[in-house]
């Protein structure tokens, strides 16, 4: 696909670590990335060092705002802490897209330690406060944020993609596929509790090992990450 074909892309929160590489690794990829931020120039502060990494100009800075009106498919990266109020900014410019929640319900300080928020997934509560009209996805959540910046480095990490639309979970699927991962689809929305818990976990593992950026595989597949 051309840049024309491509859906655009804002990531909330993309002035963090994780929020931002995926930006760099979508715009190397061909994609019209945006970062949004509650401080727009910071956003474009951010925006100016990913386009420093990537050579040309792909990544634009702006507000959450701007980063979800100017998008096709939206990208949640912010803290656990900031999910529900950065969405309610947000809600009526996402009906009707795709939202990829990428959020993850740790509790500082006891983050290598499993939260289950009540009841259950944190990304399900997101589905239940939006409503039917925005396509929630869980995705990205066990992909270590360590690498996304260094182009040269190929991420060792599955994805699993949950969502109780399977269209957007096949899209979804492919904006992985786009990154180099391996993505698999991987059931229902209320199914992210998995991904989201297993986050804990691999910090518990990077921590225990003294590893930067433990990840996830699916076996017995095949490695085509097809739907």
């Amino acid at each position: 696909m051309s840049a024309e074909t491509l859906p655009s892309i804002g990531l909330l929160g993309g002035t963090g670590k994780e929020g931002g590489g995926l930006a760099l690794r979508w715009a190397h990829a061909g994609y019209v990335v945006t970062i949004g931020s509650r401080d727009p120039q910071k956003a474009a502060e951010v925006a100016k060092e990913l386009n420093a990494l990537l050579g040309r100009d792909g990544v634009r800075g702006g507000s959450n705002q701007e980063a979800t009106a100017a998008s096709d498919i939206v990208v949640l990266t912010v803290p656990y802490a900031a999910q529900a109020s950065t969405l309610s900014e947000v809600r009526e410019a996402l009906q009707g897209k795709i939202l990829i929640d990428v959020t993850v319900p740790l509790v500082p300080p006891k983050v290598a330690q499993a939260q289950v928020p009540e009841g259950g997934s944190a990304v399900a509560a997101m589905q239940r406060l939006l409503g039917a009209e925005v396509r929630v996805v869980s995705a990205f959540q066990n992909v270590s944020a360590h690498y996304l910046k260094d182009l040269s480095q190929t991420i060792e990490c599955d994805v699993l993609v949950c969502s109780d639309d399977r269209a957007a979970a096949e899209t979804v699927v492919g904006l992985a596929q786009a990154l180099g991962l391996q993505a698999y689809d991987a059931g229902v929305l209320a199914n992210s509790v998995v991904s989201e818990m297993l986050t804990s976990v691999l910090i518990a593992i990077n921590k225990r090992y003294k590893v930067p950026s433990s990840g996830i595989r699916i076996t017995g597949l095949g490695r085509s990450g097809a739907v």
